[in-house]
């Protein structure tokens, strides 16, 4: 929490989670590199650990706080009381999931990207569309991580994701999940792909993607069991509703090859010596390379 007086964060982020542990290091440290400086982690009744890894990435200077939201199916609410908490702190508030990334081709700073805008006397929302990428081929967890390991995606893009400024929110805090309403005079902007675009790495090998079976965290979104909205953007096309490996998952919703971020990120967090990305180290082995 910002002292009273403080200056705000420019940049911070909010999403909610079940049972996402294993990939929360990759999805906080590479969005801190690229500038978000405050974390709100909303858990859904996870039992995997998140707070062990929210403690370390505190250890490393990540500044997550891990907010206990035990409803089920209230994601919406959840933004909203968020939103809430962000207005105190930050100029500028992310919800976006843990398995989707920003990639910023040009820039590679998103607290650049959206700063540009603090001072709009008419823009509070700025929206970057997704790429959904599939297994790309394999059939287990990428020991390097999503951004490394899935490299094949649908050609054409899906949604948006959105930073707002929470102060600039209509009083309500009504949000469908991907964005919020607007005070009245305010408005969205829309970013071009070759600026920012998300990687959304939303069909993984199975034995990940299967847990969406269980259940959804959206109000709105069906759960997956249930027979209803078959033709919905929040499934996979051609699954039905029992949680069942296609024989050819791997080799689904590959239409372009796109390399770009693991290229990115090898290039610039891949250790020198070891090979390592940071999330696949140690918080003591960590710090011990960062001095």
């Amino acid at each position: 929490m910002r002292e009273e007086g403080e200056a705000k964060y420019e940049l911070c982020a909010c999403t909610m989670l079940w049972n996402q542990a294993a990939v929360l290091k990759e999805w906080v440290m590479y969005h801190s590199w690229l500038g978000v400086e405050r974390w709100f982690i909303y858990d859904n009744n996870s039992d995997d650990g998140l707070q062990d890894v929210a403690d370390e990435l505190n250890s490393l200077n990540h500044n997550v706080t891990r907010h206990v939201w035990p409803w089920v199916k209230a994601q919406e609410a959840g933004f909203s009381h968020c939103a809430l908490r962000a207005k105190y702190e930050c100029n500028w508030v992310g919800f976006f999931d843990v398995d989707e990334f920003f990639y910023l081709p040009r820039q590679n700073s998103l607290r650049a990207l959206v700063s540009n805008y603090t001072d709009s006397p008419t823009i509070a929302e700025v929206r970057t569309m997704c790429h959904s990428f599939g297994p790309s081929g394999l059939t287990a967890p990428p020991k390097q991580g999503v951004t490394v390991g899935y490299t094949c995606r649908v050609q054409a893009p899906e949604r948006h994701k959105s930073f707002v400024r929470p102060d600039l929110l209509d009083v309500t805090l009504l949000n469908i999940v991907h964005h919020f309403k607007l005070r009245e005079g305010y408005r969205t902007t829309n970013v071009a792909e070759t600026t920012a675009v998300i990687n959304h790495y939303k069909y993984q090998v199975w034995d990940t993607f299967k847990a969406k079976f269980f259940r959804r965290v959206s109000t709105y979104v069906t759960n997956w069991q249930d027979d209803q909205n078959k033709g919905s953007k929040d499934r996979a096309p051609g699954l039905g509703t029992e949680a069942v490996e296609p024989p050819d998952w791997r080799l689904r919703f590959c239409e372009v090859w796109d390399t770009g971020l693991k290229d990115f990120v090898l290039d610039t967090f891949a250790d020198g010596a070891t090979g390592l990305l940071p999330w696949e180290r140690s918080s003591s082995s960590a710090s011990s390379s960062a001095r």
